[in-house]
């Protein structure tokens, strides 16, 4: 996954110490919130620690550490790179908005670093991966889509470029289903001039999304409620034009033709 990539050249900048030394300090489980049993070590010995449990899998353990390098040892060179590990590590144990913050915390202090691009990356999958459905508030859609497009915009040749567009549109059309969710309650339930502002704002604003043709058709169906036969006439004539072979230009066509809706 493109989670890694740069990561591994992070973990590759410390040649790790030995395994079986004694660890910088203790993890305990204290009421379901992990703590740590401070023991003064080098940054050396806090920060390969830190690699152990992440080479364990146990993330939570591994972020908490990572964060006691940059709270022991705040001016080191380890400080900025444990940053960095510790968004990873708290993403990996699923604590995104810890993550988050870890990640933006980098960014702000080092927004020139050769890692940056990785932050804003990781910024924008954990928003992402908390996009709910077309239902419910669409912040974390919205969010999700500024950090990636970030990305492409200040790291457009980086290894993440790629995958943040690929969900660029994904979130893109996520927020255009939003819109027509909102845009069928407000024609089901009669309020067409609001129905039509939504479905433009689909055609307008999401024009490269999946929903363009049934927002298309919607706007057929509504022109024709409220008498408006020119732009019902309009709007099917470029669902037509734009997607001959969509299953809402045959129920478009069907509609105007029953109610023989002329060519203004």
């Amino acid at each position: 996954m493109v989670l890694r990539i740069n990561l591994l050249n992070v973990i590759k900048m410390v040649k790790p110490l030995l395994l079986s030394m004694t660890v910088a300090f203790l993890l305990v489980g204290c009421s379901g919130t992990d703590r740590l049993k401070y023991q003064e070590r080098s940054v050396e010995e806090i920060y390969d620690s830190a690699l152990g449990y992440l080479n364990k899998g146990q993330f939570k353990f591994a972020a908490v550490a990572f964060d006691e390098v940059e709270r022991q040892h705040p001016y080191s060179s380890w400080a900025r790179r444990a940053q960095l590990m510790s968004a990873y590590s708290y993403f990996k144990a699923n604590k995104l908005d810890e993550s988050i913050l870890a990640a933006e915390r980098f960014v702000s202090l080092h927004p020139g670093n050769k890692d940056a691009a990785y932050a804003y990356y990781l910024i924008g999958i954990c928003h992402y991966m908390q996009i709910a459905d077309v239902r419910r508030d669409q912040k974390e859609t919205e969010l999700a889509l500024s950090a990636l497009s970030e990305v492409v915009r200040r790291f457009p040749f980086s290894d993440y470029a790629s995958d943040a567009r690929l969900k660029i549109d994904l979130a893109r059309d996520h927020l255009a289903g939003k819109e027509m969710k909102i845009g069928r309650f407000y024609q089901n339930n009669d309020e067409f001039f609001a129905a039509i502002g939504r479905f433009k704002n689909v055609i307008e604003k999401y024009q490269t999304t999946s929903h363009v043709p049934e927002a298309l058709y919607r706007l057929t169906e509504v022109y024709m409620e409220i008498g408006i036969l020119p732009e019902a006439y309009k709007a099917a004539a470029v669902l037509g034009s734009n997607y001959p072979d969509s299953e809402w230009y045959k129920l478009s066509y069907n509609l105007v033709k029953k109610f023989n809706v002329q060519k203004p």
